[in-house]
């Protein structure tokens, strides 16, 4: 009598994202910010930039959630406004920059010699300058627009994911798997992309989302700066306005605290459950 073995399924990627209940917890509250920054500017009876909606330094009430400035403008609609410009900045820098770093990642580890010299040297000086003086320095120079700002974030912070991609290349080039798909003829397009880009997509995926916080911080840096884009309200810029009066009015300084503070943290739990999702041995539990 023969005896059939059961082997156990791999379990999904939510069952290994849900072990994480910080992730989870993350995941649950970048959703809420995203429908908030969606949702509300459509809702809203009050226009973010509109003055004198309410009393002057107004506290939050039912009429007014998040309280009014010295202007008498609506701090929620002027929070959830900027929410949606940080998001837009950090998620479109960070594709961005991910994409220039695994393309140049990619050609330095692939091909290697000459070429990875000369890409990591490029690298390397990059990373050598102080990434926000740089963009304080791009974005005077060419001017104080939302498009700017995430051009200057994104062409400055693409030489981490280039590193992270080139060891990746260095470790899966020389896999018995991409031995065996040269010797069956592959071409270097299909030994690049069909072969070794996605084994080495994981930690690229993971550390993509820690950048987005990383660019939501730098953007709101700008703002603060007052080298923000003067057309569109930012989180960054609000608290820049606001410090003058953060004494007598603590909530327009603690609402667009509160947002960057947890858009940057939930999504730092989301890249921690993707870590586990995407690590082999998460998957044997």
């Amino acid at each position: 009598m023969t005896t059939i073995t059961h082997i156990p399924a791999e379990p999904s990627w939510w069952r290994i994202f849900s072990r994480n209940r910080g992730s989870v917890v993350g995941a649950v509250v970048l959703v809420v910010l995203f429908a908030l920054a969606i949702v509300a500017p459509m809702l809203l009876r009050f226009e973010a930039g509109r003055i004198d909606v309410g009393p002057s330094m107004a506290p939050p009430s039912l009429v007014h959630l998040m309280g009014t400035d010295e202007l008498g403008r609506d701090v929620f609609a002027r929070a959830a406004a900027g929410l949606s410009v940080s998001l837009m900045v950090g998620f479109g820098a960070a594709t961005i920059s991910t994409f220039l770093g695994v393309v140049i990642g990619g050609l330095a580890g692939f091909f290697g010699r000459s070429i990875d010299a000369l890409l990591m040297r490029l690298t390397e000086i990059f990373q050598v300058i102080p990434r926000f003086f740089l963009a304080v320095l791009l974005v005077a120079f060419f001017g104080a627009s939302i498009f700017n700002i995430l051009i200057a974030i994104a062409v400055l912070s693409w030489p981490e994911i280039a590193r992270l991609v080139r060891g990746e290349f260095l470790s899966l080039r020389s896999r018995q798997f991409v031995d065996a798909a040269r010797v069956a003829g592959a071409s270097r397009t299909s030994l690049i992309f069909g072969e070794i880009l996605p084994n080495a997509l994981g930690p690229v995926v993971v550390n993509a989302t820690l950048m987005v916080g990383q660019a939501m911080l730098l953007e709101a840096g700008l703002s603060y700066l007052g080298l923000g884009d003067p057309t569109k309200a930012s989180l960054g810029q609000m608290l820049q306005e606001a410090q003058q009066i953060m004494r007598s009015a603590w909530w327009t300084t603690a609402f667009p605290g509160m947002f960057i503070f947890l858009a940057v943290l939930s999504l730092n739990l989301v890249g921690d459950g993707l870590t586990d999702v995407l690590n082999p041995r998460a998957r044997g539990r």
